[in-house]
């Protein structure tokens, strides 16, 4: 079809798109309007889609971003200029497909939620003495102190915690265990709870640590709700997930000094890369506090 315009294309694709693949009306608002940027950015460049190369549709992609448009939204986009090259070469309006190599641009990582110390201590440092108040204190101190998933900790058994020794024996993922040291607090208060709060818990025999009020193994979603329980009652305004307190430990592990290959092992990875997403954490933490402290940051 000589002469067909990049509008005409895009009309004819979305007409395709309607009614050969039947697409639901929302998707043919979102691609309409993905393409009017394509198109716009088409025009400005004084090009037709015959004389789109890989590099333009790259550097559209790029200009996207530079805009401040999401990573996900950008590869939205992405995904209708594709269709749209795709639909044309197979129709022969164009001699090659130029966009099927571009890929889309990769989300960024997303930082693990640290909290400040200040409210850990306060998430800690829950009031109480019932025998479920005494529980959640060693399971939140245990959790902090040790870095374990809670899936981890819902799992110990009474004779994993050896207060001798000041460890935690932890199944950690694919079954590989790992020995962690655990704080004087955190020790303390799993003492207190077994002492004075388990054994009113504890209404069948059974190894596990942690036990509901049904006198089974507490679960990890009951572990959680303790957790958002305690930090509701903290006052944390931040959102808190099933790992705040892990990417706190790990946080504040790194912030002190320790080494990233320590702290991989204290975590359980199995590639220091996977901890190295808390360095992200720190570096930010030290770039605010250069720019807001040296004379010289900002000259």
């Amino acid at each position: 079809m000589p002469g067909v315009t990049p509008a005409d294309a895009v009309t004819a694709y979305l007409d395709h798109l309607a009614v050969e693949r039947g697409a639901a009306r929302n998707t043919l608002d979102s691609y309409a309007r993905d393409l009017r940027r394509y198109l716009a950015h088409l025009e400005s460049a004084g090009l037709g889609l015959d004389a789109v190369t890989e590099a333009v549709v790259g550097d559209f992609l790029a200009g996207l971003r530079e805009s401040g448009l999401a990573a996900s939204s950008a590869a939205r986009t992405l995904v209708a200029v594709r269709g749209l090259h795709r639909f044309a070469h197979r129709e022969g309006l164009t001699a090659a497909d130029p966009a099927k190599d571009v890929q889309p641009p990769a989300a960024p990582r997303r930082l693990p939620k640290a909290l400040p110390v200040a409210d850990v201590l306060r998430l800690l440092d829950t009031a109480g003495d019932t025998p479920a108040a005494l529980r959640d204190r060693a399971l939140l101190e245990l959790l902090y102190s040790t870095g374990a998933r809670i899936s981890e900790v819902v799992g110990l058994d009474v004779d994993d915690v050896d207060a001798a020794e000041r460890t935690a024996l932890l199944d950690g993922k694919g079954g590989k265990q790992r020995v962690v040291p655990v704080g004087r607090p955190a020790l303390a208060a799993v003492e207190a709870y077994l002492v004075r709060a388990r054994p009113v818990l504890a209404k069948r025999g059974g190894p596990a640590l942690f036990l509901n009020a049904r006198g089974g193994r507490l679960s990890r979603q009951s572990a959680w709700q303790v957790l958002k329980t305690a930090a509701e009652r903290a006052g944390v305004a931040a959102e808190v997930s099933p790992h705040t307190l892990r990417h706190s430990f790990a946080t504040h592990l790194l912030e002190a000094g320790a080494d990233v290959r320590v702290v991989q092992e204290l975590l359980g990875h199995a590639s220091v890369t996977t901890t190295q997403v808390y360095t992200l954490v720190t570096v930010t933490t030290l770039r605010e506090v250069y720019a807001t402290a040296h004379p010289r940051a900002t000259g």
